[in-house]
């Protein structure tokens, strides 16, 4: 603990008696959770920032039990990306032409996602977030977990961002990818998830184990990275809908699910409260297609008598609508205005 002395010293002579010490990446240095401790003991007060949810979690949790509060924080929400353009929400956004921009700057954030970098700073945005997807995976996971196969690392890593609001098994990853092991991918979809590359959200169903047992899905932690890191160009904008939906659930506090029915048919998103599921969401573009609404509508009716679900919600692009159907109403709501909490119940 020498080293740490010295630091201790430095900090004195250069800043007096701050009680107050800002620390990024510390969990990177060795017996860095008593070194923190310590400083606790000595009446500091400490905040850690770090990109690994796990490492940081584990060792305070030992050695810091009840003296620290965890923060998440993800990129910028749709909320914040407007603020950094001085773009005002208020009460002229029931104008035609102040929507007009406003789905303007929403295809803008998707496209380019919340990082700060990326939107305050304007940095272009592909070359950005490929070298800082690059840097997670080689220098953040494979380093700090001594993975032996980082070039298979990489194509997870990059399979999955690029896969976005789709299912996968562990299974299937192993052959689809060549892995010599089941194992070994868990483990690195684990260090994925750990390092904010990728959120995984399961199947719901009222059996533990057939929710276990079920595909999962994949989600960007920002639509940004997924499109800079993608060989291809073309624009699915119903899936990147879908993953800022998953990323918006996450910020509010909600643990999203996905669910099929007994005969197939899947519902982007359910939320729960308790043991109870309290709303369906399904996340559609283009809703005008009339095979397109006949399967989010006849998916949302038939969940709904599986659920006992009666809150039915399609997130579109820009249609807003509260329609009938045999007694049951469903909500057609912009996702600019379900972004903006501007929605009324």
């Amino acid at each position: 603990m020498t080293d740490y002395d010295e630091f201790i010293k430095t900090i004195r002579q250069v800043y007096g008696g701050t009680h107050y010490l800002l620390f990024d990446e510390i969990q990177n240095l060795k017996d860095w959770e008593l070194f923190i401790n310590r400083l606790q003991r000595q009446g500091f007060h400490v905040v850690i920032t770090g990109s690994n949810a796990h490492l940081l979690s584990r060792e305070l949790s030992t050695h810091l039990t009840g003296r620290f509060i965890q923060f998440q924080i993800l990129p910028f929400s749709f909320r914040e990306f407007l603020q950094a353009k001085n773009f005002p929400i208020d009460d002229t956004l029931e104008l035609k032409e102040r929507q007009g921009l406003l789905l303007g700057y929403l295809d803008e954030y998707i496209g380019k996602g919340g990082f700060p970098e990326v939107v305050a700073k304007h940095i272009e945005p592909k070359s950005y977030l490929t070298t800082l997807f690059e840097s997670i995976l080689f220098k953040d996971i494979a380093k700090r977990y001594n993975v032996r196969y980082s070039k298979k690392l990489y194509d997870l890593g990059h399979y999955l961002v690029t896969n976005h609001s789709s299912e996968f098994t562990h299974t299937r990853l192993k052959k689809i990818l060549d892995f010599r092991s089941v194992h070994t991918v868990e483990n690195y979809v684990k260090y994925l998830s750990e390092a904010f590359l990728i959120f995984v959200v399961d199947r719901f169903s009222f059996k533990l184990k057939e929710q276990l047992r079920s595909p999962k899905k994949v989600y960007s932690y920002d639509t940004g990275m997924a499109k800079s890191v993608k060989f291809a160009v073309t624009h699915d904008a119903g899936k990147f809908m879908e993953n800022i939906v998953a990323i918006e659930l996450l910020r509010k506090g909600i643990e999203p699910y996905y669910y099929k029915t007994n005969t197939g048919k899947e519902i982007d998103f359910i939320v729960r409260q308790g043991t109870t599921v309290s709303e369906l969401i399904q996340v559609c573009y283009d809703i005008q297609n009339y095979q397109t609404r006949k399967r989010e509508v006849d998916a949302l009716l038939k969940s709904r008598k599986e659920l006992d679900c009666n809150i039915l919600t399609v997130l579109t692009w820009d249609y807003e609508s509260k329609e009938d159907h045999s007694g049951v109403e469903i909500a057609f709501v912009p996702l600019w205005k379900w972004l903006l909490k501007l929605t009324k119940q």
